[in-house]
């Protein structure tokens, strides 16, 4: 991680754990907001007007958070308003890599890179992904969800889409995130880095709790998880969805059942792939090269050849 401005150590998955031995996420650390007329957001300071053209997306194919956002671009149709620099899949010593030339706006070989350029004295992960702003050389946010956000809101009439957050569903949108978050999006990565047999079976129970919740909620016929329209929990809920099988199941010991196992799921899997433009924010590739490049779970390197998924094909 970085400790005032200074990369420190190899990289470790897990960089704090609570008091059972489980896995705590980092909180975010660049918290501004891009705003129709620059005037500041719910967090951090003004000054991040929403342009076409000013601000570059850094993300990786493995990330599901990066990838929440890469998906929000698509749908919202910023594909030409924001760039993007995509990451090689594997993690290094370094964290996150940029090949040669994948970086046009700052040249940089490493995330970490980007964090030090913004502040030269930052502390904490150099994570993805990260909303860079070109004209003022900042990082405006690195905390994915709200990026998601302010790709549905701030772009106005550069963007168009879905609304991905619709005000009359919004109580139950942000109520449907917030129990998925703590039980699937990070329950997978509670399991994988738990460092406790306690702290990993009350992350295991959680996450197949969740997917029986919503194998029973897709069930009743609805098309998106809420209902005929799909919105950010849909985002949010296929990022780790996609991921399942190919990395969490096997990896990361989430291995009760397969996505596949779950006639409903799996279907809603394939028909948030077919969106228009979804497939290309999805790597298989990038996903098991990437997860299983990580020498604390899979010391050797070993990527699995398997398994077939037959939501990408159908």
């Amino acid at each position: 991680m970085l400790v005032d401005g200074k990369w420190t150590a190899k990289w470790d998955p897990v960089q704090a754990k609570d008091e059972k031995g489980g896995f705590v996420r980092q909180s975010s650390t660049f918290r501004n907001w891009i705003t129709a007329d620059g005037s500041a957001g719910p967090t951090g300071k003004g000054g991040f007007r929403a342009e076409a053209g000013r601000y570059h997306l850094y993300v990786a194919l493995i990330c599901p958070w990066a990838s929440r956002t890469l998906i929000a671009r698509k749908l919202k149709g910023l594909d030409s308003v924001i760039s993007v620099t995509v990451t090689e899949p594997g993690v290094t010593d370094e964290g996150w890599r940029i090949a040669a030339g994948a970086d046009p706006v700052n040249g940089a070989a490493f995330m970490h890179e980007i964090y030090t350029k913004a502040d030269p004295r930052v502390n904490g992960r150099a994570t993805v992904p990260v909303l860079w702003d070109k004209a003022t050389g900042q990082i405006v946010n690195n905390e994915s969800a709200e990026i998601l956000r302010m790709f549905n809101t701030a772009f106005g009439p550069l963007a168009s889409g879905p609304d991905l957050y619709p005000a009359d569903l919004a109580a139950d949108i942000d109520t449907l995130n917030d129990a998925i978050y703590h039980t699937l999006n990070n329950g997978v990565y509670r399991a994988g880095f738990a460092t406790t047999q306690l702290a990993y079976d009350e992350a295991f129970a959680q996450v197949f709790a969740t997917l029986d919740m919503l194998e029973a909620r897709l069930s009743d016929g609805r098309e998106w998880l809420h209902g005929d329209r799909f919105t950010e929990t849909d985002i949010r809920a296929f990022v780790t969805l996609a991921r399942f099988d190919a990395a969490y199941h096997g990896l990361f010991k989430c291995n009760l059942r397969r996505i596949a196992d779950y006639p409903a799921l799996s279907a809603y899997v394939a028909r948030v792939y077919r969106l228009n433009g979804v497939a290309g924010t999805v790597s298989i590739d990038h996903i098991k090269r990437g997860y299983y490049s990580i020498k604390a779970l899979n010391p050797n390197g070993i990527v699995p050849l398997g398994p077939q998924l037959d939501w990408i094909t159908t």
